[in-house]
């Protein structure tokens, strides 16, 4: 078996992928092998055809959806032009990256495996389901599937491992190295800034629009034990349009004394300005990062700092140590050995990476500037469901009515939507906030830094995109849909509510829960009065307020012959958004439930009916953990 090449291809929506991808890659370089590493759709896919042996790393998103950076790939290989020997001289392996609370665990990595049988390829392993519902996370599931991967590879007889990448103590090199600047830039901070209001095109990731807050207001009662707020920007001239069960996208940024402290624990000069250089051609910079750039702009909002460190961030650290006794407690927390203890010591209480650095001191202020972003991921994006729509007028009124209320625009022009805007965009987000065994409670960045921001006090700038999400709604007139929507899962079907009433269908069955009607009733008045005005059928469940917990699934049973009736007799879609902990698979059992009873279907029929409705997109989910 060819050996001497290895290509790892990887598709990564949040870094999971990437992060696995080039442990990969290192571990590789280890064993003497040549390895490259690259982005899917970053790979001329025409090349396939030459390559001996392939590791694909693959994340699902949303719906079973594959992330966005091997969506060209992923329509290629799926081509039914390719022939059954296409990849016929390719060795191959895939290892997925899911949650097991969706209905679709790691449904890309099962279909790419078997497309590339189907292409002729030879699969050296079954594929890896990573599942970032074990608690040890997906590394349960990587780690014993890398042993018999390199097992497969190297044959009987492997060569000698050279584990330290070089010299004892010396570390892999870093991908880039900075270029400190003797003197501070004479331009202004905005021109340095890679937002802009006045984006050219839809603003995107590379160039999102810096969104005036125009409202920050929490809407849960001063008691609850959640602080959840009702964020509105104003998105005027900024080339966004957006429909219902689509997602914004905002970065958000660290708390500035979270920067200081970073700052100190590595001995970094916030004030300092540098330009950023990749070590090999071929490596491009990050897109979004301003040349030249501040220390302090660095690390408050490119370096995830607040983010609980992966295992490659002790790889790396050991690796970088002076000092002997956190070197050893390092390369343990880093080997598959020592998984427990880190998990003991990092993933259960949600240790972050500036928290780890403080417990290594000696370790922080040994860390070179070059290996700052080799050992601490970027800033993600946060993705929230947009709660309005754009189809409705200021004064309420839908667009398209033709004139006074109930006139001949159609049925839904006497349903008016008080607190709808236009050029205006609104997210429901709850503030995340808990403890753990730490004495300080640990805290969502992007759900924090945005509760902080206080438009009263001054203007205030987010930036921000929107993306297609995972719910699509139908477009045909008169297709009830039923949305299950407890908490602030109920975002989306705000917008979709708002849009169909706009459009004049009156078909909406909403399954709204909470604890409480006086704490956290998201819209109490606006769903009221659609439902007075005969645009919702809306149903309730509170869970606190009587002896018996009452959930959205026991609401959905008690009307299960409402729900049988939509569903089989009238063509509806049924939508589901929350927790992903318990509220899907309770939801889905009573489905089947409700399959049974009214509809008379045995076991095995019911549960082929929901997959039918599934596969059709007449079932739905929008779940997050």
């Amino acid at each position: 078996m060819p050996s001497a090449r290895l290509l790892v291809l990887f598709g990564s929506q949040t870094g999971t992928a990437q992060d696995v991808s080039e442990r990969l890659g290192r571990e590789a370089r280890r064993r003497q092998l040549s390895c490259r590493v690259q982005a899917l759709d970053s790979y001329p896919v025409v090349n396939l055809i030459n390559e001996p042996l392939v590791i694909f790393v693959c994340a699902t998103t949303g719906q079973g959806d594959p992330p966005d950076n091997m969506k060209s790939f992923w329509r290629f290989i799926f081509r039914r032009s390719l022939p059954s020997t296409a990849l016929c001289q390719m060795d191959f392996a895939v290892l997925g990256l899911g949650d097991s609370s969706y209905t679709k665990f790691n449904f890309i990595a099962k279909k790419l495996h078997r497309r590339l049988l189907q292409l002729g390829g030879s699969a050296l392993l079954p594929v890896c389901l990573g599942d970032d519902q074990h608690e040890l996370g997906p590394d349960a599931a990587i780690d014993p599937w890398l042993q018999d991967l390199w097992e497969k590879v190297l044959g009987p007889h492997p060569v000698p491992l050279n584990l330290d990448l070089g010299p004892p103590g010396v570390p892999w090199p870093s991908k880039f190295t900075l270029q400190f600047l003797k003197d501070t830039p004479s331009l202004d901070p905005e021109e340095l800034c890679v937002a802009r209001t006045d984006p050219q095109g839809p603003p995107s990731e590379l160039q999102p629009f810096l969104a005036p807050m125009v409202s920050n207001q929490r809407v849960t009662g001063p008691s609850h034990f959640q602080d959840v707020r009702l964020i509105e920007f104003d998105v005027s001239d900024s080339g966004i349009s957006f429909a219902a069960g689509d997602v914004v996208l905002i970065q958000p940024e660290n708390m500035a004394s979270h920067v200081q402290q970073f700052c100190q624990a590595l001995g970094l000069d916030p004030e300092q300005h540098f330009t950023l250089q990749p070590r090999e051609p071929g490596v491009a910079c990050p897109a979004r990062l301003p040349q030249p750039c501040s220390m302090r702009r660095l690390v408050s909002q490119y370096l995830d700092i607040a983010s609980v460190p992966r295992r490659s961030f002790f790889e790396l650290l050991a690796c970088l140590s002076p000092h002997e006794l956190e070197r050893e407690k390092l390369r343990e927390f880093s080997s598959a050995q020592g998984q427990e203890e880190l998990c003991e010591y990092c993933t259960r209480p949600r240790r972050t990476v500036l928290e780890v650095l403080c417990d290594f001191p000696h370790t922080a202020a040994a860390v070179p500037p070059d290996y700052l972003l080799d050992l601490v991921p970027l800033i993600r994006p946060r993705a929230f469901s947009i709660a309005s729509s754009l189809r409705v007028r200021e004064e309420g009124q839908p667009r398209g009515a033709g004139g006074q209320a109930g006139g001949p625009a159609g049925q839904g022009a006497h349903c008016p939507l008080p607190q709808a805007h236009p050029s205006r965009l609104q997210i429901l987000v709850a503030v995340v906030q808990y403890r753990t065994r730490l004495r300080e409670p640990r805290r969502g960045l992007c759900s924090s830094w945005l509760a902080s921001l206080d438009p009263a006090q001054g203007p205030v700038r987010v930036p921000l995109w929107v993306r297609s999400g995972g719910l699509t709604f139908p477009k045909m007139p008169d297709v009830p849909v039923i949305m299950v929507g407890p908490g602030t899962g109920v975002a989306p079907f705000r917008a979709a509510i708002q849009e169909r009433v706009a459009q004049g269908e009156t078909g909406n069955v909403l399954f709204f829960g909470c604890r409480r009607r006086d704490q956290d009733f998201y819209w109490e008045a606006e769903w009221k009065q659609l439902q007075a005005r005969g645009c919702l059928t809306l149903v309730t469940a509170f869970s606190r307020e009587q002896e018996q917990k009452m959930y959205v699934q026991h609401r959905l049973r008690a009307l299960g012959p409402l729900v049988w009736e939509l569903l089989d007799g009238r063509g509806a879609h049924f939508y589901l958004a929350g927790n992903a902990k318990y509220m899907p698979a309770n939801v889905c059992d009573t489905l089947l439930s409700i399959f049974r009873e009214e509809g008379g279907l045995s076991g095995p029929d019911a549960a082929a009916y929901l997959a039918q409705l599934q596969r059709t997109l007449r079932f739905q989910t929008e779940t997050w953990a």
